[in-house]
């Protein structure tokens, strides 16, 4: 795969619900990591959803976390754009592209779990993230 596109759904603390009733809908694969697996302090926020993502056997791809600390739940920043794949130099032209006269939140560079991720709202306020896995 070189790339691909889907939603990204933000929940106030609901993440958990909202993937395991998409999975009882859909079908596939359901995986989930919690704030607390990637070390996050705050005991509030261990079993909260940082992400999830459902594959489904159509092909579908749901990917679903709760608000961070910080994020305000507003209507229009409950779902995101989420483009992910292995071709680092298209997924970078993209981020070059959409972030022109936008505002990047995270720039695009190596995060804790190895991949490269960036976040930002382009030229419309579409939110969007990027993120580039590594091949193998």
């Amino acid at each position: 795969m070189s790339s691909r596109l889907n939603p990204y759904l933000n929940f106030p603390g609901t993440a958990r619900a909202a993937l395991e009733f998409y999975h009882g809908v859909f079908g596939g694969t359901l995986r989930v990591n919690t704030f607390g697996e990637f070390g996050s302090p705050d005991p509030d926020l261990a079993d909260k959803i940082m992400h999830g993502q459902l594959e489904t056997d159509q092909g579908y791809t749901i990917m679903a976390a709760d608000f961070p600390p910080g994020m305000d739940n507003d209507p229009g920043n409950n779902i995101t754009l989420s483009l992910s794949g292995d071709d680092a130099d298209l997924l970078r032209g993209y981020w070059d592209k959409l972030t022109a006269d936008g505002t990047v939140d995270t720039p695009l560079e190596k995060q804790m779990w190895g991949d490269e991720f960036g976040s930002f709202s382009d030229r419309f306020g579409i939110n969007w993230l990027i993120n580039i896995g590594q091949q193998s």
